[in-house]
């Protein structure tokens, strides 16, 4: 796996963030995505659940939340009472108010764009990551944001990455994605050719070159 820019690479350019876990810290635990798959008592394994929640729930635009989730018990075949469709529905308004930028993350960003182009790129729905935006006027630090329910393409889609490096007419190596998934962010960029560094606050990943937070980001991107 690609992780980083190594010696003697093209300058890195333009960085790519992914959102939740990254630059925001998700307002809820575990994990909204796994509390949706407690919920729909959904057995298969959470790797293969999150693809299938996310196509669906995070792909198109909807009117409303319940309409969401609407989709994505339809995607697992399922059937649900009301009453649980309003836990839904509750769980991720609560995930959307409590969400907030990690200690270091406005001033991180305010530092990196004075040398580089920064964009997000971001699995969401289309309501809770537009809502955390605005809520902390986070978006003027972004020279633009890419959303899977506005682009209809999660990371995982080659197609994601080329949209950004043919926006900024970049090429791969001279971007780098930031993000907490070894999954789904690094896999991701490793597939389109983008080099990638992981963002692990609690220590858990045994990746070897790796950032514990925001602060240390220009720091290893200059050592490469």
């Amino acid at each position: 796996m690609v992780i980083a820019c190594t010696k003697g690479a093209t300058v890195t350019k333009l960085i790519i963030f992914d959102f939740w876990g990254t630059l925001i810290e998700n307002g809820v635990r575990p994990s909204p995505s796994k509390q949706v798959r407690y919920f729909l008592r959904v057995k298969e394994p959470f790797s293969e659940f999150v693809v299938k929640f996310e196509e669906a729930f995070m792909t198109k635009k909807f009117d409303n939340l319940n309409q969401g989730f609407e989709a994505v018990v339809e995607a697992f075949d399922k059937r649900i009472p009301d009453f649980v469709y309003d836990k839904l529905v509750g769980m991720w308004n609560k995930f959307s108010i409590l969400s907030h930028p990690y200690d270091e993350t406005v001033a991180a960003l305010e530092d990196l764009k004075k040398d580089y182009k920064l964009v997000v790129l971001s699995n969401t729905d289309n309501f809770s990551l537009r809502q955390v935006l605005d809520k902390f006027d986070l978006e003027k630090h972004f020279d633009k944001i890419y959303l899977s329910c506005e682009t209809g393409k999660l990371k995982s889609n080659p197609d994601s990455y080329k949209q950004i490096l043919d926006d900024f007419e970049a090429k791969p190596e001279e971007c780098l994605m930031v993000g907490d998934s070894p999954q789904s962010d690094l896999a991701s960029a490793e597939a389109a050719g983008v080099p990638a560094v992981l963002i692990d606050r609690r220590d858990w990943s045994d990746i070897e070159e790796k950032i514990s937070d925001l602060q240390e980001l220009r720091s290893f991107i200059e050592k490469k």
